[in-house]
Order: structure tokens, then sequence, then C-alpha cells
């Protein structure tokens, strides 16, 4: 069954029960006010015919009398049934034809000695007959006074008809307006279906769902169009990496196939050209290493794993100069305070350690690297040629290299895993001119406040 379906008949049985609810309230409302109106009347006439002076047969009027044409009842109860019942059982039929016939329950009220009343409907004959019966609690006499009750009957009964008819017109309106409903409902959730099975049948990302509104369906909506156009972006980064990525491979791959030929003719070369090929070979094979090793970071990503926590820059800052400590006898100068952010350590590890190694690669003169850190701001300074104006904008872009270190090994992919590793952080990072000559790269994270851990876990 369809959601369209199910919508029109939940709306159609919802509204059935109420108005079954609101007809059954209703039929009980009228039915109680005719019931407690006639019964007023029955024992109303009851009580005259007690409560008159009596005679000798103690009622104030005689059974000739109530039969007569000249009834000295009011004119509203000359048409009724009367019965006197006696506490012994028996019964005299004082007015009307058929006869009341006493019943236990009307012997009991004959016999109490307190005025007690109560009412009943009694079927005579095949007829429905409302009947009353009180005493005055003398403990010997009681008055059965009835009347009719089919007309009474018959409207409760043509109302009950009615209520059930109406029932069953809302039911159906409500069906037709609920399926209008649910098809108005649903017609934007068959447009986000239609999507979903289009990018699913196809792979194609080029698809929009119409969302407007904010209701659920326009929210949900909204983060469909949201993933889609992530995803896009995704896939466009993921064929650019390896447009990119095959271009950058071709060069060291070029340069070993070359040195491989000259190989071939070992045995015919100079010894100082032997040696330059197997430099070359070695120069090009670790390139060719760290140029991969940068891609595995790069499709590794920088989504973290784990629960993020406080980080002190200062121990992150410390495990990456005792790396470099251990590789290289170049000098590093380390200022640090106490800033603790919110973050991943091995990302931020990882981040520190490009920006040392940057500095390390550009640096031809191996001068002392610079490294602070400051109301949670990370800076490393080197002193090389630094960074132009026009490619400050552009160098944390993947494998973008500026023109005057082209010539030098790298693959360009160091700093953008650098800013992303920052936006994973929610901090941000830029390049500036040192005084003197160098370049000083900075990462500001944010400071760490009540609830940073589930913004980044987030």
């Amino acid at each position: 069954m369809t959601l369209r379906a199910r919508l029109a008949i939940s709306f159609a049985a919802l509204v059935t029960v109420v108005a079954i609810l609101m007809g059954a309230l209703g039929y009980a409302a009228v039915a109680s006010r005719i019931t407690t109106q006639t019964d007023e009347g029955l024992l109303n006439a009851a009580q005259r015919v007690l409560n008159a002076p009596r005679t000798g047969d103690g009622l104030a009027f005689s059974r000739d009398q109530l039969q007569g044409r000249r009834n000295p009842l009011p004119p509203q109860d000359r048409t009724l049934l009367i019965t006197k019942v006696t506490s012994s059982g028996e019964a005299q039929t004082l007015r009307g034809d058929p006869p009341l016939t006493a019943e236990p329950a009307d012997v009991d009220v004959a016999a109490s000695a307190e005025p007690t009343n109560l009412a009943r409907t009694q079927d005579i004959d095949g007829v429905p007959y409302r009947v009353a019966v009180a005493t005055n609690g003398n403990g010997s006499t009681a008055i059965l006074v009835g009347r009719d009750w089919t007309e009474q009957t018959a409207v409760l009964r043509g109302l009950a008809l009615v209520m059930i008819g109406l029932a069953g017109a809302l039911a159906v309106v409500a069906a037709f307006a609920g399926w209008l409903l649910a098809r108005r409902i649903t017609a934007r959730l068959e447009s986000l279906t239609a999507a979903a099975v289009q990018v699913s049948q196809t792979g194609s990302l080029n698809v929009e769902v119409p969302g407007e509104g904010t209701d659920e369906v326009g929210r949900l909506a909204s983060a469909f169009n949201t993933m889609l156009l992530r995803l896009t972006q995704s896939q466009s980064e993921q064929q650019r990496l390896v447009q990119d990525a095959g271009h950058e491979l071709r060069t060291p791959l070029t340069s070993i196939r070359t040195n491989i030929s000259l190989l071939q003719r070992f045995a015919e070369l100079d010894p100082e050209v032997q040696r330059r090929v197997v430099a070359d070979l070695r120069g090009e094979s670790a390139e060719l290493t760290d140029l991969v090793n940068e891609l595995l970071e790069i499709a590794a990503g920088t989504s973290p794993t784990g629960e993020s926590a406080p980080v002190l820059l200062a121990d992150v800052v410390s495990q990456v100069v005792e790396r470099i400590r251990r590789k290289s006898d170049i000098d590093v100068r380390v200022v640090c305070d106490g800033s603790l952010v919110t973050g991943y350590e091995t990302l931020l590890e990882r981040a520190v350690w490009n920006l040392v190694e940057n500095a390390m690669k550009f640096d031809e003169n191996k001068g002392p690297i610079d490294i602070e850190v400051r109301d949670n701001q990370l800076t490393v300074s080197d002193r090389g040629p630094g960074v132009s104006d026009e490619d400050r904008d552009q160098i944390f872009e993947r494998f973008y290299r500026p023109i005057s270190s082209r010539s030098l090994p790298g693959s360009g992919l160091g700093l953008s895993i650098v800013k992303d590793v920052a936006e994973t952080h929610q901090a941000t990072v830029w390049c500036s001119e040192r005084l003197g000559g160098g370049a000083v790269f900075h990462i500001q994270f944010p400071t760490i406040t009540a609830g940073a851990d589930s913004s980044l876990n987030n």
C-alpha cells in the first residue's frame, strides 16, 4: 500500500471515529433530554394523583371519574395509563387500555415508607410505553403512570440513522480530502524518490529536487540537494586528484625511463656519467616515493577517527622537532606557550610536520626554522625565498607549485594537507612574508570552550 493511500485511509478513519463519537454523544444527549422530560411529566402526574384529597378508596379520584368524560385530571394527563399498585402486589387499572402491568419493583415502591419513584420502558403487546411509578411513603400504595413511547422511539431511531448517515458521508468526504492532502504531501516525496532512483540507476549526480518551505519534506529536499552538491564536489575533486596525480607521476617516470635506457649502455658510459645516472635514479625514486606517500595521505583524507580531545600544541611541536632532529642537523628554534586546542593529535602532528618539511626544502642555506605557539596560533618561519603575493592565494591548493620552486623536488600536496587539517579543526591557515626574508605560515585555532569537543565530533 502506498503512503498516499495510507494517509488517506488514516485521515478518513480519524474523521469517522470523531464523527461517530460526536454522533454518539449527540444522540445520548437528545435521548437523555427526551427521556428526562417524559419521566418528569409522568412522575408529576403520579404525584398529582397521590397528593389529591382522599376518597373512600384512598384516592382523590375514583376509577369512574378517571375513565369518564369529566376527568378531573389536567388536560395533559388525561391520555395517560394509570394503575394503582398495593404493597401486597394487587394491581387495579384506574384508566387506560391496555392496562399497565405491575412488576416486583413497583410493589417494592408501594411498600416503601419513604417517598420513592422510578421510571422504565415497558413493552405491552409490542408497543413501547414509558412508565413511572411513585409513592408518597404511606407504605401501602403506589401509582403507575404510563404513556405511549412509540413516537419518541421513532424520533430517536431516526436521529440514530441520521447520525450514522452523517458519519458515513463525513467518512467519504474525509477520504477524498485525505487523498487530496496526501497527494499534495507526497508529491514532493515522489519527486525526491524519483531523484534518488535516478541517481542509483544512472550514477549521475546532476539532479535537483525542488525543495521549498520549512516543513519536514522541505528540509529533507534541501538536505538531499546539499548531499548531492557535496557528492558532486567530492567527485570533481576525486577526478581532479586523479588527473593531477597522473600528470605529476609522468615527470619522475619519464626521467626514470630515460635513465633506464642509459643503463642499458651502462658499460659504455664514463664513470662520471654513471654516477650521475645512478644519482638521478635515486633522486627520482625518492621523489616518486614521496609523491606516492602524499597521494596516499590525500586518499586517506583528513577525516578524524575517534573522539576529539584537548591537545597541548607544545606537545605536538615537541614530537615534530624530535623527528626532525633524528633526520637532520638543521637548527629548529621553538617558543611555545600553553595554548590548548580541541582536536586530533595525529592530524595536528601531520600538519606541523608538513610545514616544517616545507621550510627545510625551500631554505637552500639551511638557516634556522622558528616554530612559535602563542594565543592558539602556530607559526612556522623559514629563511627561504618566500612566497610572492600572487602565489599566496593558491599555494594551499593541491598540486599547486610556484614557478620559482618547480625545479625543486615536491608535488605541491603538503600544504594542501595542512589546509585540510586546519579546516577539520575549524582553524584558519595563511602565509605571510617574514621580516628580513622568507615565509611565515600561520594556523589560527579557535579558543577552546565548553562544548568544543562535540562541535568537532559532529
